[in-house]
C-alpha cells in the first residue's frame, strides 16, 4: 500500500476517533443535567452510522466498496437509532445505568465519563468493518457484494422483527411481569442480539479476498463477546431472573443467542402466560 494511502487511512481513523470521543462527551454532559444515561444507546448507534458515511466519503478505496459501506452502515444505524430513541426517550433510566450509579456512589460522575468514552472506543473498533473495505483499492466481487447484502438483509430484518415483537409484548399490560417466549423469542432468549452480531458479519463477507480483510472478523466477534459476557446477557438476565416468574426456566430451555428449537414443547412455554 502506498505511503500516501496509509497516511489517509490513519487520518480517517483519527478523525473518526476524535469525533466519537467528542460526541460521547456531549452525551455525558447531557446526562449530568438529566441524571439519565439512556441516550447513550441511540447515540452509540447514530455515531457508528455516521462513521460509516464519513468513511465512505473520505475513503480512498474502490467506489463499489464505499457505496456498500455507506448504505449498509447508514441504514443499519438509522433504524437502530430510531428504535432506541423511541424506547429510551423520556423513560426512566435503564436499570443497568441506575445500578452503576448506586454501586459507584460519589465516583459515579467520573466513572460514567469513562464508561461513555469506552462506548466511543467500542464504536471505533466495530468500525473496522467499514475501514477495511472502504480503504481497499481492490473492489469486492459482485458475488461478495450480493452475499454481504443477503446477510445484511437477514440480519437487519431479523433484528427489526425481534424488536417489534418485544415492543408489542411489553406494550400489552396483560403481559406485565410475564416472559416473552413466542415468535423469534421462542428459539432464542435474545434474537435481537443474535441478528445484531450477524449484521457485522455482512462486512466480513464483503471483505473476503481484500487486503486486511481478515480484520473484519473482529467486529462480529467483539459484538458477540460484549453481548454474551459484558453488558448484554449478564446484567439483563440477572435482573429478569430475579423479577420475572418463569424466566429461570426459560433460560434452561431456550438458547441464549443462536436461534434453536427449545428443549421443551411449545405448550410448556405457553404455561407461563
Amino acid at each position: 500500500m502506498p505511503p500516501v494511502a496509509i497516511v489517509a487511512i490513519v487520518a480517517i481513523v483519527a478523525i473518526a476517533a476524535c469525533a466519537l470521543a467528542f460526541a460521547f462527551f456531549v452525551v455525558w454532559l447531557l446526562q449530568l443535567r438529566t441524571c439519565n444515561a439512556n441516550m447513550i444507546d441511540p447515540a452509540w448507534a447514530a455515531g457508528i452510522g455516521m462513521v460509516a458515511i464519513f468513511v465512505a466519503i473520505a475513503g480512498t478505496g474502490a467506489v463499489a466498496n464505499r457505496i456498500v459501506v455507506a448504505i449498509g452502515g447508514a441504514a443499519w444505524g438509522s433504524r437502530l437509532t430510531v428504535h432506541l430513541w423511541r424506547r429510551n426517550y423520556r423513560k426512566p433510566e435503564d436499570p443497568r445505568y441506575r445500578q452503576f450509579r448506586d454501586n459507584w456512589g460519589r465516583s459515579a460522575t467520573r466513572n460514567l465519563f469513562w464508561l461513555f468514552q469506552l462506548q466511543a472506543l467500542t464504536a471505533l473498533l466495530l468500525a473496522v468493518a467499514f475501514f477495511v473495505p472502504a480503504s481497499s483499492m481492490q473492489a469486492a466481487s459482485r458475488a461478495r457484494i450480493l452475499g454481504a447484502a443477503a446477510v445484511w438483509a437477514v440480519a437487519v430484518g431479523g433484528e427489526a422483527l425481534a424488536d417489534r415483537q418485544l415492543a408489542r409484548f411489553i406494550a400489552d399490560e396483560n403481559h406485565r411481569g410475564q416472559v416473552l417466549s413466542v415468535g423469534l423469542w421462542r428459539y432464542s432468549r435474545h434474537p435481537n442480539y443474535f441478528f445484531e452480531c450477524l449484521h457485522w458479519l455482512a462486512y466480513t463477507v464483503l471483505s473476503i479476498g481484500l487486503p486486511w480483510g481478515w480484520l473484519t472478523v473482529t467486529p462480529p466477534l467483539l459484538m458477540a463477546w460484549l453481548l454474551m459476557k459484558v453488558s448484554g446477557l449478564p446484567l439483563l438476565e440477572a435482573r429478569l431472573a430475579a423479577t420475572r416468574a418463569g424466566y429461570s426456566d426459560y433460560m434452561r430451555t431456550t438458547s441464549p443467542l443462536i436461534p434453536w428449537p427449545p428443549t421443551r414443547s411449545a405448550s410448556a412455554h405457553d404455561e407461563r402466560h
